[in-house]
């Protein structure tokens, strides 16, 4: 069943078929929440508001873009939303304490895992400096690995106008860690 099939359905009034959609994009929309959010808690609830959502507004939806494209559109909403009114630095402290004890980390020194912290902080702190179009495009580029042409259409604009976001979100992370490595050695 396509998307537009079940949308039509629930429409029609058969509600329990949007479990469908939710098992299809649940995934994918919550990847996408703690790429912004860094924080699995927060992004599992904003994933539920976010389909929440979509349910109340599905009505509206035209069809003139894929479901897909549709939801992600809401998500990056909420997430942003979320972001600035939360305050960023919270998620930074909170994600670092959900991850003290990384299940991967186990086996090696403790020289090595806390390298690998402070690098993982250091990536988080500066992908949050970024502006919302080039953090949003880098962030479902490499944790949705969506395409540059899924991107245009859920950020409304061009191609190119992704890939040059997503080469801008590179130079600047880059220019962020380092100035944030520069800080760290003095």
């Amino acid at each position: 069943m396509t998307d537009n099939e079940i949308i039509k359905l629930i429409i029609e009034g058969k509600k329990e078929y949007f479990r469908i959609l939710v098992e299809r994009y649940q995934k994918k929309i919550f990847t996408t929440l703690v790429g912004f959010l860094h924080n699995t808690e927060d992004a599992n609830d904003l994933t539920q508001d976010v389909f929440i959502k979509a349910f109340q507004s599905l009505r509206s939806f035209r069809g003139d873009a894929q479901f897909s494209t549709w939801i992600y559109r809401i998500t990056i909403n909420a997430a942003i939303n979320k972001t600035r009114k939360s305050g960023i630095f919270k998620y930074f402290r909170q994600y670092e304490l959900e991850h003290e004890h990384d299940k991967s980390d186990a086996d090696e020194n403790p020289e090595s895992v806390l390298i690998k912290k402070e690098n993982r902080k250091l990536i988080r702190k500066a992908l949050n400096r970024l502006p919302d179009k080039q953090k949003t495009a880098f962030i479902l580029s490499k944790y949705n690995e969506l395409s540059q042409k899924e991107i245009a259409a859920i950020m409304h604009t061009s191609e190119s106008a992704v890939e040059s976001l997503i080469h801008r979100a590179k130079v600047n992370l880059q220019q962020n860690l380092h100035l944030f490595n520069k800080k760290v050695k003095t």
